[in-house]
């Protein structure tokens, strides 16, 4: 078995609507976001891969349009737009057009992120 992944990367705002008003994510800002789909699987013996990274960028590609340069608070489904409820989300998201997705990896470069391994 072998894991591979392919990186995305998105920008958008958020507000975290359960801090106190005092607290600074409680007030809009953005961030820079990136976004790692794992996928596991066999390699290939003809063509070397686990699946081709334009597999995985088609099934990621309105996802990301949903994303990018937008207001996270206003996607209805997400909840609180946390790293982690990100990760679960694009998880929900992603699986059923891929199959062999194996996590989700949601981060803010040099800040930290979440892992989510679905279930």
């Amino acid at each position: 078995m072998m894991e591979v992944y392919k990186t995305f990367i998105f920008h958008a705002a958020h507000r975290m609507t359960n801090m106190p008003k005092s607290h600074k994510y409680s007030k809009i800002h953005g961030h820079s976001f990136a976004v790692d789909i794992y996928v596991k699987g066999v390699v290939d013996k003809k063509d070397g891969w686990v699946m081709d990274f334009q597999e995985i960028e088609k099934a990621f590609k309105p996802i990301h349009a949903l994303l990018d340069h937008s207001l996270l608070n206003n996607i209805s489904d997400l909840g609180e737009p946390t790293s982690e409820n990100l990760a679960r989300w694009i998880w929900r998201k992603l699986k059923p057009s891929l199959g062999k997705l194996s996590k989700v990896v949601v981060s803010r470069p040099s800040i930290g992120g979440a892992v989510y391994k679905g279930r």
